[in-house]
């Protein structure tokens, strides 16, 4: 048994990752240390601790550690830990959006330019993101039309050149009819046009027109007259700000009493040319700095778009030793700075200011959905918490169910939950979700504290109304198994009375229909005396996802069961076949008739099968 008092005093007083666990062995916590004697005595001696952190420690059953060399060590490990295991205590740096870049392949003899939204170390050079994909494509464009490169994804030998050679729109490097120096020239222009370093780009191209015109190449030089007016246009466009640096990042953060936001605006050659929003629940009570710490680690890992300076508010613990990792990737000196006056103070606030914003607006959205959904249902409380339920099954076999789960306006995919049925026989829909739900709402009366939470507010029945009836019997089902509970138990009169009115208050669930039309697709919502109800466009494609993602979980959990059942075959009884074996016998015979036809020897042959195993395979 793990003696957490014991193992505290183990701890080596140097570098390096620690690792919480609970007591079903799952990762909850990993964290860097200097000294990791310090650092995780800590977490468990008596001071003032965040409320997120003594929740942390209560869950812990037993912790792990890696020492490492330095602190740069730990860091780069800590934040490989986080990336693979995800833990529920770190900050997670959780967005499915995917920004567009442009792709240069510097490494290639006649680099292209490309538009992309896969960014990986392959050793071209990427620039953006572009938070508006328009941009990135009209940049792109305007690099096409202006810079004589190859267009084709992939640079092949040819017999003739391709269209764009004789539009003028490439000097057809595949002909071999451009020196690779003279197109380096204009893969250079490019990627300064692409870092904010139009000054440069327009001297340069002053020069070689002053040159062109010297050399009586006047066509030359009307075409570099031409692609500088173009780059002055297009440079007039960007939004220019005060700050020297060519590349720059500024940080701001914002909170709120439900979420945390944080902005990112990115500025390359005194423009800012984009920027990203990222939220994060639960962390109210975290300092601003440990969020910027752990936003940044995440942030910049295995990203190769790295700047020279990123700009936050207040300086954060391990700030040296991010500055060190961060130089180590890009090549240079990198740094982080906490600016308290001037143009790159105003720029942080601006970034603050922005994360504000977008988080109100965020609030004001979900407070709308709220506000629309309680008059729509017209319900006295605001539905902050809806669950809907949706059975799974055919002919009545692999029969299961999916849970989902609306909180604030927002559908919440990692709360999702699934049911195998257990007391329904045959395809009875209504049955199968008087049982799930019945068993959901045990869960929230019995363990109020557990993985279910609190109980709805409301529950959309995906169905008419068979499956109302079938919710609301369930939770009449639960109030009566409460109130025989509380006659078998030992309470005053009053006492019962008291609690029975709280069960009833908890358990004055609504309980509406997500009604479909013949094609499938969500109609309306229905009240229990099959009124449909008049909802807005936009709250009808709330409610058709919230439909939709349900019915994904259900129908995934079935296909999964179904799947396993399918693979099933007599070698799963044989002891010493385990997943492996098996995979690699019906690799070897195709089939377990053709694996019972084969001889002892032919078994053997097979990788891990011993003579015991052969014999047994043939008994």
């Amino acid at each position: 048994m793990f003696d957490i008092e014991e193992e505290l005093k183990k701890l080596p007083g140097k570098p390096g990752v620690y690792i919480m666990h609970d007591k079903e062995d799952n990762i909850i916590y990993v964290g860097k240390a200097v000294s990791l004697k310090n650092r995780v005595r800590q977490y468990f001696r008596k001071n003032n601790k965040t409320a997120r952190i003594e929740k942390m420690v209560s869950l812990i059953d037993h912790f792990e550690y890696i020492v490492v060399d330095n602190e740069a060590e730990a860091l780069i490990l800590e934040c490989n830990l986080i990336k693979k295991n995800r833990p529920k205590f770190n900050v997670l740096l959780k967005d499915d959006k995917t920004y567009p870049y442009i792709k240069i392949d510097i490494k290639s003899e006649y680099p292209g330019v490309y538009y992309t939204r896969r960014v990986i170390n392959d050793g071209s050079k990427y620039f953006g993101p572009y938070a508006n994909p328009g941009a990135a494509k009209e940049m792109l464009d305007f690099i096409k039309e202006r810079y004589k490169i190859h267009q084709c994804r992939t640079l092949k030998e040819r017999t003739r050149p391709c269209l764009n050679y004789h539009i003028g729109r490439c000097l057809a490097p595949c002909m071999g009819n451009v020196d690779k120096e003279e197109y380096r020239k204009q893969i250079n222009e490019i990627i300064d046009l692409l870092e904010g370093k139009t000054d440069k780009v327009l001297k340069d191209l002053d020069i070689q027109m002053k040159q062109a015109a010297q050399n009586m190449e006047y066509e030359k030089a009307a075409y570099l007259r031409d692609r500088r007016q173009a780059i002055e246009r297009a440079s007039s466009k960007q939004k220019v700000s005060n700050i020297s640096e060519n590349s720059i990042d500024v940080i701001g953060i914002a909170k709120s009493d439900l979420e945390v936001c944080i902005e990112i605006f990115f500025v390359r050659g005194s423009k800012m040319i984009g920027r990203e929003q990222y939220f994060y629940k639960d962390l109210k009570d975290m300092e601003d700095k440990e969020v910027l710490s752990g936003f940044i680690k995440q942030y910049y890992f295995d990203n190769p778009n790295i700047p020279s300076k990123i700009m936050i508010r207040e300086e954060i613990e391990d700030k040296e030793a991010i500055e060190g990792w961060l130089s180590t990737e890009l090549g240079k000196k990198v740094e982080i700075k906490s600016p308290k006056k001037g143009e790159k103070l105003r720029f942080v606030e601006m970034a603050e200011n922005n994360a504000k914003v977008t988080l109100e607006n965020k609030e004001k959205d979900k407070s709308e959905i709220l506000l629309e959904l309680k008059e729509v249902l017209q319900i006295n409380r605001l539905p902050r918490k809806i669950e809907t339920f949706d059975i799974s099954n055919i002919s009545g076999e692999y029969m299961v169910a999916g849970m989902c789960v609306m909180q604030d306006g927002v559908i919440k995919k990692n709360l999702s939950r699934r049911f195998k049925i257990k007391t329904v026989y045959g395809q009875d829909d209504p049955k199968c979700m008087e049982e799930v739900i019945t068993r959901r709402l045990r869960h929230s009366i019995q363990n109020p504290n557990g993985g279910f939470g609190r109980l709805p507010d409301v529950i959309f029945a995906d169905g008419g109304i068979t499956q109302i009836r079938a919710t609301k019997q369930a939770i009449q089902n639960v109030l009566n198994e409460e109130k025989e509970s509380m006659i078998q138990q030992d309470m005053t009169e009053q006492d019962k009375k008291e609690k029975e009115e709280m069960l009833e208050k908890e358990l004055d669930i609504k309980v509406f229909g997500m009604v479909k039309n013949d094609k499938h697709q969500t109609r309306a919502l229905m009240d229990e005396n099959r009124k449909e109800l008049t909802i807005s466009e936009n709250l009808m494609k709330l409610i058709t996802r919230f439909q939709d993602t349900v019915h994904d979980t259900a129908i995934t959990y079935h296909r999964k069961l179904r799947d396993k059942e399918v693979t099933k075959s007599e070698l799963d009884d044989i002891k010493g076949i385990g997943k492996v074996k098996k995979q690699a016998l019906l690799r070897q015979f195709g089939s377990v008739e053709k694996i019972k036809q084969a001889t002892i020897e032919e078994l053997m042959q097979v990788k891990g099968i011993t003579k015991e195993l052969a014999e047994r395979l043939k008994m």
